[in-house]
């Protein structure tokens, strides 16, 4: 159960929070991260991935955390907060309790199929 009555994080959010949890990182290689650790289901383009921070910034999960000017352009850096630590930790909890719910009830690999309960195929006929 959670402690909040926050919503779900959205996977793009969840990943960009997963990315920051190595250390600090500039927008690039926040992409390039969550790519990674959504194994290239999550990709984000540089519109869309400054959304998302715009969001975690304003809801003080992540915060600003030093600049430096690599060939003339401006690169900022992102690292988690406290808070930002414990919603996604709030929010991994939850996603790996919903895939326990599933996993604890499929059959086991390499038991019988006949186990597995299956639809009726039985028509109601109307009266």
């Amino acid at each position: 159960m959670r402690s909040t009555s926050r919503p779900a994080l959205r996977e793009p959010s969840y990943f960009v929070l997963a990315a920051l949890l190595g250390g600090p990182l500039h927008g690039y290689a926040v992409i390039k991260r969550v790519t990674e650790l959504s194994d290239d289901r999550v990709t984000l383009a540089a519109g869309s991935l400054y959304s998302v921070i715009d969001r975690l910034l304003g809801e003080g999960l992540i915060a600003a955390d030093g600049e430096e000017i690599v060939n003339g352009r401006a690169r900022r850096y992102y690292r988690l907060t406290e808070e930002g630590y414990r919603v996604l930790g709030e929010e991994a909890d939850r996603l790996a309790r919903a895939a326990r719910v599933v996993m604890d009830r499929l059959p086991r690999q390499g038991s019988s199929q006949a186990s597995i309960p299956r639809p009726s195929t039985a028509r109601i006929r109307p009266a």
